[in-house]
């Protein structure tokens, strides 16, 4: 029975900090895009790719290519 003197308070601080911990990540802004984590590994990033060069491209010449 004395361990509920001890349980109780320890109980209400940790839902405190709990509580406390939610209201921040709301202020925050944590749950404001929820579904752009998840379908952003479904699209690609128009920013890091590179444009495609019109021209085709040609093999470097052979070293041999001279000798005969």
């Amino acid at each position: 029975m004395d361990s509920i003197y001890v349980l109780i308070p320890v109980t209400t601080i940790l839902l405190g900090l709990a509580i406390a911990a939610y209201l921040w990540s709301v202020n925050s802004g944590q749950f404001d895009d929820l579904d752009k984590a998840s379908q952003s590994i479904l699209f690609d990033d128009t920013d890091t790719v590179a444009p495609k060069d019109e021209t085709p491209a040609t093999p470097p010449p052979a070293a041999d290519a001279g000798r005969q």
